[in-house]
């Protein structure tokens, strides 16, 4: 093992490097150039099988890219750990050297006579030592070692070589293990199947090469520190990163949006085959639905990314933990020099209607941002577990009706936020914290921490059912740049305070022990209503005014925001749109264009051109 040349490993794993760079160059082509071009300038069944061709040729790179990638790691990752216990060997072997020991090929060390006979005086015979792996605490007791001074050395420096080569030999097999499944099967076609090997071989991967390279990865520092560590490593090593570890590069707040991209892409390519697998197993019981729910949501985004538009789409997060995490930028939020941030809230998970409302919202800010001013990127963040409220289990889901989802959400979002202050090329970029909905109360928690929400100027609350705050002035930004759109047919902006609540929850049941007492089971009917009614104005009358749910109402003249204009919105049910039609449309250019106006003008900076409506 002491001939084993390291360096040889690491130059057969520059090559596959190479291979993998190669790929990753012709895929980029393909999507950014030919796709592009073709998409752009021709139409009809001939374009679009030919733009379909293309797109799987671009998936045959990305699979070549991944596994070469894979190889290179694992060939350097193999170098790195051998040369510990090379290392110890060439120590012992020195050691035996300098004292004149012979060390033989099975590792075994002899040594020559010295010391003295006390009887004979005679010199003490030498011996042979054979080396053991096994722990010094396992060795043979001191009395049946051989008197002759040398032979604990002997002994000493034997074990030591038995114990590096043992080690040597465990790393050479297990790595051996990971090199055999790093195969494909002959073909020119990608299949499903061979991504959802892909997401196991990089699985794999990954577990041999924390010590090379994962432990480095400096998940405990701030986004800064973090976008200081990116722009240290050599050009070698983030390729190695990108390859191997794209999930945590991707979602590392603090790394520059084009990285994140890059290595969101790939990780996306690995998720779809990882639930690929998943829907093709068997015994999951009552998953499928879930399995088919998250699949088609991680489709839907990759079939975006892959169709291109403008604004140009960057992938800042994508992750398949809780309820899914994806986080989309329509423009470069590194480049921009104004930045919005929106945080979605009740129902929203990783999933079709996600793709289908979510995204097209910061799209549409995007867009509509940038008539006035071009250096615009509005992202959708979708970074917590927002509370879900399924139609099968209204009465068991009460997640809505708590802060803690938003309190653990806003952590993550100011980090987030953090990240995008790190890496913005602008001296003062103007950002904007967006949250619609439950998301609003995220974004309330977020900006009532610490030191508030880092980097932002403005914050825009819609449809919100309070924040948790009294005041605006609470929020971190001041009362002037807290921004509101409350829909008057929008009833979540209307939600009752919780001692309304309680009071007619109160007098429902004091009623309905009456009116049951009195006149039976309609009694009870006709009683918990009167009740209930009685209960919600007797605790309305002591109620401060403005306060709902979670707080001060944000559209209210107590809190002290500035209400923008937006449009009425349908009635609930009435039309019927369901429940809440109102409370979907702010973002809409089309279902509520001034409130879609409104929006942009804030998020581009140009909040005084915004049209104003009275407090409630």
């Amino acid at each position: 093992m002491g001939e084993v040349r390291c360096s040889a490993l690491e130059g057969a794993a520059d090559g596959w490097g190479t291979a993998s760079n190669r790929a990753d160059a012709a895929r980029d082509r393909i999507d950014k150039q030919l796709v592009a071009s073709l998409a752009a300038t021709q139409e009809g069944e001939a374009a679009d099988a030919a733009v379909a061709r293309l797109r799987g040729l671009s998936r045959n790179f990305q699979f070549v890219y991944t596994e070469c990638g894979l190889v290179r790691t694992t060939l350097n990752s193999l170098a790195a750990e051998l040369r510990a216990p090379q290392r110890r060997l060439r120590e012992a072997l020195e050691d035996a050297r300098g004292l004149k020991f012979t060390v033989h090929e099975d590792g075994s060390v002899s040594y020559p006579a010295a010391g003295e006979n006390t009887l004979t005086k005679e010199k003490l015979p030498g011996g042979t030592a054979a080396g053991s792996a096994a722990p010094p605490l396992l060795a043979p007791p001191q009395a049946l070692r051989s008197p002759n001074p040398h032979a604990a050395r002997a002994q000493e420096i034997a074990d030591a070589i038995a114990r590096a080569v043992a080690e040597a030999r465990e790393i050479d097999a297990r790595y051996a293990r990971a090199l055999r499944k790093l195969t494909a099967p002959d073909g020119l076609r990608v299949t499903d199947a061979m991504w959802a090997d892909v997401s196991g071989d990089a699985t794999a991967v990954r577990g041999l090469a924390d010590e090379y390279l994962r432990d480095a990865i400096p998940a405990d520092r701030s986004p800064a520190g973090r976008r200081a560590w990116w722009d240290g490593l050599t050009r070698e090593r983030r390729e190695e990163y990108l390859a191997v570890f794209p999930a945590e590069i991707g979602n590392l707040d603090g790394i520059p949006a084009e990285v994140r991209d890059a290595a969101n892409r790939d990780n996306l390519r690995l998720l779809i085959g990882r639930w690929e697998g998943l829907e093709g197993a068997e015994g999951r019981g009552g998953d499928d639905e879930r399995v088919r729910t998250r699949l088609a949501g991680l489709r839907a985004i990759d079939e975006q990314l892959r169709a291109g538009g403008n604004p140009p789409m960057y992938l800042l997060g994508i992750g398949d933990e809780g309820n899914g995490r994806a986080i989309v930028s329509y423009g470069n939020p590194d480049t921009a020099r104004n930045v919005s941030a929106y945080v979605p809230g009740l129902g929203t998970a990783l999933d079709e209607d996600f793709v289908k409302n979510d995204m097209k919202r910061a799209r549409d800010t995007a867009i509509g941002a940038q008539e006035y001013d071009r250096s615009s990127a509005s992202i959708v963040w979708l970074g917590y577990d927002a509370p879900q409220l399924s139609a099968a289990d209204i009465s068991g889901n009460t997640d809505v009706m708590f802060a803690d989802q938003a309190q653990v959400g806003a952590v993550a979002y100011n980090e987030f936020m953090s990240g995008i202050s790190a890496t913005n090329e602008n001296d003062d970029p103007h950002v904007t914290a967006v949250g619609h909905s439950y998301g609003s109360l995220t974004v309330g928690q977020a900006a009532q921490r610490p030191g508030g929400v880092p980097g932002a100027d403005d914050i825009i609350l819609l449809g919100s059912p309070g924040t948790g705050a009294k005041s605006a002035d609470e929020l971190g930004v001041g009362r002037e740049h807290v921004y509101v759109g409350a829909a008057e047919n929008d009833p979540v902006t209307l939600t009752p305070a919780r001692s309304e609540v309680r009071g007619m929850a109160t007098g429902a049941v004091s009623g309905a022990v009456v009116g049951s007492a009195v006149a039976g089971p309609v009694g009870a009917v006709v009683g918990g209503l009167g009740g209930g009614a009685a209960g919600y104005i007797a605790q309305d009358a002591q109620t401060r005014d403005g306060e709902v749910w979670f707080g001060t109402d944000p559209a209210h003249r107590d809190f002290g925001a500035q209400r923008f204009k937006v449009g009425e919105g349908p009635a609930p049910v009435v039309g019927g749109e369901g429940l809440t039609p109102a409370h979907s449309n702010y973002f809409s250019p089309k279902k509520d264009p001034v409130s879609a106006d409104n929006i942009a003008k804030i998020v581009s900076g140009k909040s005084r051109g915004i049209q104003v409506e009275e407090w409630r």
